[in-house]
């Protein structure tokens, strides 16, 4: 029987978020070594070519992404949504200003609001990636970017290694940061399950996108993808 982190029901990856909400960027930096930050680095000097005016950081959390792109693009106004009250608190804190408790399946922005949409570490953790990418192509002005970084898996030799620290090492690590190992063997599965590569490709172009790209970033371990609404 699937458990309900399987089945991604809502309110408990609500729960989950909410109580690792406080070390989860500590975690995270911790436990890629320093990368993280050269990945959000990398997302919004994408974003800065495009030279947007209006920003949505979907599934933003504690606002890391959000706050990057603030410091490359200081003329853009961001707003950012997420399901997870506590983690928009810490946004709060790192300065951004628009945040909006808000489900990644049902936006509540009108049609065609924003030149850009990112989502960083957030789409594997919906329910339905196809409608959580239908519900940015409708916010997404026609000729606007989505941009997502999310974590993919390393080509061979590297790849039985890193997925030894995936599901073996990592909970435990994480668990003595968060307290919460359960809710970094969740993130392990998603990892594996999540679209790669091609994969992602294809899964973009059905859900409309065109112009889609994938580079992978610190040998395959994250990947940056690339779509723009028609």
């Amino acid at each position: 029987m699937e458990s309900v982190f399987t089945q991604k029901e809502p309110g408990t990856i609500q729960r989950l978020f909410a109580r690792i909400a406080h070390r989860y960027d500590l975690a995270n930096t911790l436990l890629s070594v320093g990368c993280d930050a050269l990945w959000r680095a990398n997302v919004a000097a994408r974003v800065r070519r495009w030279t947007p005016v209006d920003i949505l950081d979907l599934a933003t959390g504690s606002g890391v992404l959000a706050q990057e792109i603030k410091r490359q693009i200081p003329g853009a106004r961001i707003v950012g949504a997420d399901f997870c009250e506590p983690m928009l608190a810490l946004a709060r804190q790192r300065g951004i200003k628009e945040l909006v408790v808000a489900d990644g399946l049902a936006l509540p922005f009108q049609e065609s609001r924003f030149d850009v949409v990112t989502i960083a570490f957030g789409l594997r953790n919906m329910a339905s990636y196809e409608i959580a990418l239908s519900e940015v192509g409708r916010v997404l002005r026609p000729g606007g970017h989505l941009v997502i970084l999310d974590f993919s898996l390393p080509k061979q030799p590297l790849r039985p290694f890193y997925r030894f620290y995936l599901h073996q090492i990592l909970p435990v690590l994480a668990g003595w940061v968060t307290g919460e190992p359960e809710a970094y063997r969740y993130f392990g599965g998603t990892i594996e399950d999540f679209p790669k590569g091609k994969a992602m490709l294809e899964l973009l172009g059905r859900c409309g996108f065109v112009n889609c790209d994938a580079r992978a970033l610190t040998m395959g371990i994250v990947t940056v993808y690339t779509g723009q609404k028609v």
